[in-house]
């Protein structure tokens, strides 16, 4: 139920805010653990159905120490009618470096406590799902006069 809901209501938003949604991400607690669950295969097929190069990605608990050079995420893409794992080389991410000292900073000044989900925002109203706060730390960290461009 409020993964519809929350569905439902981020769609809203990004007709507001001129957005789209083209993919789902889902980190699991336990660490070891980056498969998708049956409900992550399932927001990726409701996305689909709006987004034909819709992309299911999962956090790979394992890489994400701020020492890991790799990107911790595994990638699926929806073909032959189902969703398979995407071969890694041919994943490009833009700007991995840059996006790693970010995070990495927001670690350290506690600002990733920042972070809202939705199951947060569904437990107390107040808290902002779309992030604005964060995002406005980010913009800040990635600003060209903080030399970060």
């Amino acid at each position: 139920m409020s993964a519809q809901l929350a569905l439902t209501q981020v769609d809203v938003w990004c007709s507001q805010t001129q957005q789209r949604i083209v993919g789902y991400y889902q980190a699991n607690a336990n660490l070891s653990d980056n498969s998708p669950t049956a409900c992550a295969f399932k927001m990726a097929d409701k996305i689909l159905e709006n987004s034909n190069n819709a992309v299911l990605l999962m956090i790979d608990g394992k890489k994400m120490s701020p020492g890991y050079r790799v990107p911790p995420i595994v990638m699926y893409e929806h073909k032959d009618s189902c969703w398979t794992l995407k071969d890694k080389h041919t994943i490009m991410l833009h700007q991995w470096e840059e996006t790693r000292a970010i995070t990495s900073q927001l670690l350290n000044s506690k600002d990733h406590m920042l972070l809202v989900d939705f199951d947060s925002h569904l437990d107390d109203i107040t808290k902002d799902w779309t992030n604005q706060k964060l995002n406005a730390k980010i913009t800040e960290l990635i600003c060209p006069a903080n030399g970060n461009m």
